[in-house]
């Protein structure tokens, strides 16, 4: 696992002394040397890499890495170029081009969004290849959980996109005034009519950016 170097990571200094990171740390290491483990070591801290945290805007939660080869890079939702767009991004792409008119690309590659200061961070950073959840519980949430209370502490606006269950129970964690909560359900085709379509999350983070002299998110991802 490459260290965190930017501005994280004198505010995550405190969780690398705690007894919960070094049994993961150590788990995690066993995990890559022993079995598949996505994403690839070098990509697990992706999101803090890309977005650090004085540019952080917009947060987008998700659960666990996908768990096929090739798609997962470090950050949610997200996949590398090349791979075929997964249904809960593709159902993304549609409210998107609702909400905003965006073009759906051809690619699921979202570094775009990370590097304008969208944070696309799992509470699980790992996972055993095709066995999804497989790393949950293991201390990952702990880690990020923390990640979250260092942002709701943050004095600037920022929005935070909770898509389904797992990621509105980290509302509870949010109670800053300054921030801008979003929630549906899930986009996964499973859940998607049921609340995602039409919460137009895209425009609303804008709107809101822009209220408080924040520029906004360029959403559209180009073609590759």
């Amino acid at each position: 696992m490459p260290p965190i170097t930017n501005d994280w990571a004198q505010e995550l200094k405190p969780e690398y002394k705690k007894e919960y990171y070094r049994k993961l740390f150590n788990f995690v290491g066993n995990e890559y040397a022993t079995r598949e483990i996505f994403p690839p070591a070098d990509d697990i801290f992706n999101a803090f890499h890309l977005t650090p945290l004085a540019k952080v805007k917009c947060v987008i939660i998700g659960q666990d890495p996908y768990h096929n080869t090739g798609q997962a890079h470090g950050l949610s939702f997200s996949v590398k170029p090349g791979i075929e767009i997964p249904p809960s991004l593709m159902n993304i792409y549609k409210e998107l081009q609702d909400d905003l008119g965006c073009r759906i690309p051809n690619n699921g590659y979202l570094v775009k969004w990370a590097e304008q200061g969208v944070l696309m961070l799992n509470a699980v950073l790992t996972v055993r290849a095709h066995q999804a959840n497989s790393h949950q519980g293991m201390g990952w949430e702990q880690f990020t959980d923390a990640c979250i209370e260092i942002l709701n502490r943050q004095d600037k606006p920022i929005v935070f996109i909770l898509w389904g269950s797992y990621a509105q129970k980290k509302a509870a964690m949010l109670n800053n005034p300054k921030h801008l909560i979003l929630q549906s359900s899930h986009p996964s085709p499973l859940s998607a009519y049921r609340g995602f379509f039409g919460s137009r999350p895209f425009s609303r983070t804008n709107d809101f950016l822009q209220a408080h002299g924040v520029a906004p998110i360029d959403w559209q991802i180009e073609d590759i």
